[in-house]
């Protein structure tokens, strides 16, 4: 695009950012954003056609970004059924030190995302991660079985609780303003928790 329309959508990135952290998505006004770009709301619509979407264009590429890193950690899940014993399942795992690294590398996104984002598709964003994140166990125990070990029968309702539970509390650092060093602390804390209660939930012992 050409240099103006560039520098003007920079703007608006910014002035964006100020708005949603300061007002939300449900209380963020298109005209103040114009005004601190020195635009017309509708010279603003011309680069973002709704107020959703503009939300979706500061939060969307941290958000690929942490499936991405989901995935890996799913894939290392998988490679390890090869390199280690059941005793060993999990414990050279550091998805919450992972998790909380990446968020805090991205705290002004996952902020919007966690503390912000009511009224948009993003206000369920922890359910939806922890429908993945239980879909993804069930397919590991899955493979463990088939392995021949000998793994607990889990209730599904009751392990989506369980697992929704493990990822809200990641972002309560983030809810509660954590810094980097104390989220930091406070995934090696978490991991220490429910590390032992998962392997204890499905018989690893």
């Amino acid at each position: 695009m050409p240099r103006d329309k560039t520098e003007n959508h920079e703007k608006i990135i910014a002035a964006a950012y100020d708005e949603f952290l300061e007002y939300g998505f449900k209380d963020a006004s298109m005209r103040r954003i114009a005004a601190a770009c020195d635009m017309s709301a509708s010279g603003l619509y011309k680069h973002f056609p709704s107020k959703e979407e503009m939300f979706a264009a500061l939060v969307d590429p941290v958000i690929d970004g942490l499936m991405v890193l989901f995935q890996g950690v799913e894939g290392d899940y998988y490679d390890d059924l090869e390199k280690v014993s059941p005793d060993e399942m999990w414990v050279s795992q550091s998805e919450m030190i992972q998790a909380m690294t990446y968020i805090y590398d991205h705290l002004r996104e996952f902020t919007l995302i966690i503390c912000k984002s009511q009224g948009t598709r993003y206000e369920n964003f922890t359910h939806d991660l922890s429908v993945l994140e239980e879909d993804v166990t069930f397919r590991y125990m899955k493979a463990l079985k088939k392995k021949g070990y000998k793994i607990k029968k889990v209730d599904r309702k009751e392990f989506h609780l369980l697992v929704t539970s493990s990822i809200e509390a990641i972002f309560q650092a983030v809810i509660h303003g954590f810094t980097k060093k104390e989220a930091m602390h406070y995934a090696k804390t978490l991991e220490g928790f429910y590390l032992p209660a998962w392997k204890a939930l499905f018989g690893l012992e």
